[in-house]
């Protein structure tokens, strides 16, 4: 039962999880629309990166001006040149960059597989960490799939394969939430 001192933490806990599980839903969400549109997924992919990279470019521009020697500004300068001058490429060239990001989506999809199941193996004991190990042994064989079939597959890979890995991840975090309503509730009764 919950105390007057842990009545804070528990109300806090109620709140995280239930953050949780809405941002768990959007990933599911989010997931579904790019396997139902993965041609629109994946050029919407290419078409932030290359937005974030012009808005990188221009972060960079921007933190020349703060000083730091001649070098550093020299450095920050060239920086955001090359930022901006790869999200406009990718901005007028989407299907092209969507390759590109195809193959590198492939070797980020891989690292975030190894990265869950590293995380699985530190959080054994808990309840609902065989879903983490799910997750990372479908990203793992996401990340091949797309590295096997590239460039051929590139126009609907991207999209289909993020969306999934998108649902997968979505799927994974709500079992870790209600998990955690779970918990809150045995604690608190």
């Amino acid at each position: 039962m919950a105390t007057e001192t842990t009545r804070p933490v528990v109300k806090a806990a109620k709140r995280f999880t239930g953050w949780y599980i809405v941002a768990a839903v959007l990933f599911i969400l989010l997931g579904l629309f790019a396997i139902l549109s993965p041609t629109a997924a994946g050029l919407g992919v290419a078409l932030l990166v290359g937005w974030l990279l012009v808005f990188g470019g221009v972060g960079h521009f921007i933190a020349a001006f703060e000083g730091g020697g001649a070098r550093r500004v020299i450095l920050q300068i060239l920086a955001g040149v090359a930022f901006v001058i790869g999200g406009l490429y990718l901005l007028m060239h989407p299907l092209l960059g969507l390759s590109s990001l195809t193959l590198l989506l492939a070797a980020v999809i891989i690292g975030a597989g190894l990265c869950e199941i590293v995380a699985y193996f530190r959080h054994k004991g808990e309840q609902a960490s065989g879903w983490m190990l799910f997750n990372g042994i479908v990203a793992l064989l996401l990340g091949g799939i797309i590295w096997l079939h590239w460039p051929w597959s590139s126009a609907w890979a991207l999209g289909t394969l993020v969306g999934v890995n998108l649902l997968m991840t979505g799927i994974s975090r709500l079992m870790l939430g209600l998990a955690g309503r779970r918990l809150l509730k045995q604690a608190t009764t």
